[in-house]
């Protein structure tokens, strides 16, 4: 992620940050409010949607990043389970199942309590969404299309590779 040119420039509003972020990443993007932008990020696995909101009366930016799923009424209670072991791991924010819309999404709130955001805390914010959204992707394609468990799915997508081939 590239980091932004107003790395030590501060705004009131942390959207218009994360909006000169992702214009700097070259990221679709799109203003729908003062206090809403939502982008599309291509990863490795998927494009990511990623929806960006400032709530002013609790000084928090939030953070929704989604990917879409159409997974089937057997497979919902281990797409469930499969969530509670992943958030398990997680030290910041955590997953969840919209099952009328079938979307798994990654959630966390930047809280700034009378600070304003910086570039740095904006682009972590992404990338600690991105990254989790990445790492257990494949999960969560083992769990829907191959049928597996939900702690086989996460074995097999824990290990750690080392290097390129």
């Amino acid at each position: 992620m590239a980091t932004a040119d107003m790395s030590m420039e501060r705004t009131v509003n942390p959207v218009d940050l994360m909006e000169h972020i992702a214009t700097g990443n070259d990221w679709a993007c799109e203003r729908s409010a003062e206090d809403e932008l939502t982008l599309v990020v291509s990863g490795s696995w998927a494009d990511y949607h990623v929806t960006l909101n400032w709530r002013d009366e609790v000084e928090t930016l939030h953070i929704a990043c989604a990917f879409e799923f159409k997974v089937s009424d057997a497979r919902v209670g281990e797409v469930y389970r499969l969530i509670a072991m992943i958030n398990e791991q997680l030290w910041l924010g955590h997953f969840d199942f919209w099952e009328r819309e079938g979307l798994v999404m990654f959630r966390h709130g930047l809280l700034l309590n009378g600070t304003v955001a910086t570039a740095g805390q904006c682009e972590a914010l992404l990338r600690a969404a991105l990254e989790s959204c990445e790492r257990y992707y494949q999960a969560f394609q083992f769990v829907v299309w191959a049928g597996k468990s939900a702690r086989e799915a996460l074995s097999s997508t824990m290990f750690e590779t080392e290097g390129e081939a």
